[in-house]
């Protein structure tokens, strides 16, 4: 609950340049402010999901705490599959996603397909406006192309977590802990 309430705190206070890539833009008032932000939650979520999956070691790729759960390796395919499901829907195309999850295991092939899959979104995100966020599509039924957006960014962290209990059951520091994360993000 902490993390969730300092990454708010990050997304209110911090301008985009400091957490996500270059392209994401800067959480202010503008024309387009719901879709902005919404763009810059997912430039930040990038960054980290990208940061983590590089984090880990090749060797780890395939622990996983208990025999109930998806395999480091395993949770980073589900979230590449899982960014073509609810972008092809927002951009009005079927669902390609390769399918991650149940054909690719070496780090190198997930964090390219990861890659791949985010570039796959990237249009999604950067084409929305706050007109176009009100358009209907089916997503469990009519649900506005910026609230599947939203719920992708929701996955995304849901799943971040995971990767998170994973990396500190290894003595990896996530992403978002790593000693100067917030100074570092004020600099840029």
């Amino acid at each position: 609950m902490k993390f969730l309430v300092a990454l708010a705190l990050i997304f209110a206070l911090q301008p985009a340049s400091s957490l996500a890539q270059s392209a994401a833009p800067k959480p202010v008032a503008h024309s387009n402010p719901l879709s902005a932000f919404n763009k810059y939650a997912y430039g930040v979520q990038k960054t980290i999901l990208l940061r983590s999956a590089e984090k880990m070691p090749e060797a780890d790729y395939n622990f996983k705490p208990t025999d109930a759960v998806r395999t480091y390796g395993q949770v980073l395919a589900h979230i590449a599959d899982a960014q073509y499901m609810f972008c092809s829907i927002v951009r009005g195309e079927k669902d390609t996603a390769p399918k991650v999850e149940g054909a690719k295991t070496s780090k190198s092939d997930i964090v390219a397909a990861l890659k791949d899959a985010f570039a796959y979104c990237d249009p999604a995100y950067d084409n929305m406006n706050d007109s176009s966020a009100t358009e209907i599509v089916q997503l469990n039924g009519d649900t506005p192309k910026l609230s599947v957006l939203s719920v992708n960014n929701m996955h995304n962290m849901e799943h971040y977590g995971n990767l998170v209990t994973y990396m500190r059951l290894k003595n990896i520091v996530p992403p978002t802990s790593e000693p100067g994360f917030m100074a570092d993000s004020k600099k840029k």
